[in-house]
């Protein structure tokens, strides 16, 4: 079993604090990963239901805050809904996975999971005037 390292960076040098999730498995797909990381937002989300969803893709019917995703009407997120987003944006380029100092381009590219795995999830911020 391993802790995963999950670190959010942004293109303009934002980075959130990180966190960790235990993983069972030695390796993974992209896709499944992010299916895991999505979930566990999701619950921790849902279990206190706080003002503001800090995840990797904005949900549905939210509007972009300072921290994170503001709801418009207070409501659970769907973790199913929410990871289908969050494949779509990895497949459209709205953000890189980079495990230590490599990049994964495809869902389907196994992961080996060791002790110490740090994940970064790097959103590309648009440029602006171009």
């Amino acid at each position: 079993m391993a802790i995963v390292t999950f670190v959010d960076e942004t293109t303009a040098g934002e980075r959130r604090a990180a966190w960790g999730l235990e993983i069972a498995e030695e390796r993974l797909t992209a896709g499944e990963l992010i299916r895991r990381r999505v979930f566990q937002e999701v619950a921790e989300f849902n279990a206190r239901t706080p003002e503001v969803f800090q995840g990797l893709v904005q949900p549905a019917d939210t509007e972009r805050v300072l921290n994170g995703y503001a709801l418009r009407t207070p409501r659970r997120i769907d973790p199913e809904a929410q990871t289908a987003l969050a494949l779509r944006a990895f497949a459209g380029n709205g953000f890189l996975v980079l495990v230590g100092d490599r990049q994964v381009t495809d869902l389907e590219e196994e992961i080996e999971l060791t002790l110490g795995t740090e994940v970064t999830f790097l959103q590309l911020v648009p440029l602006v005037g171009g």
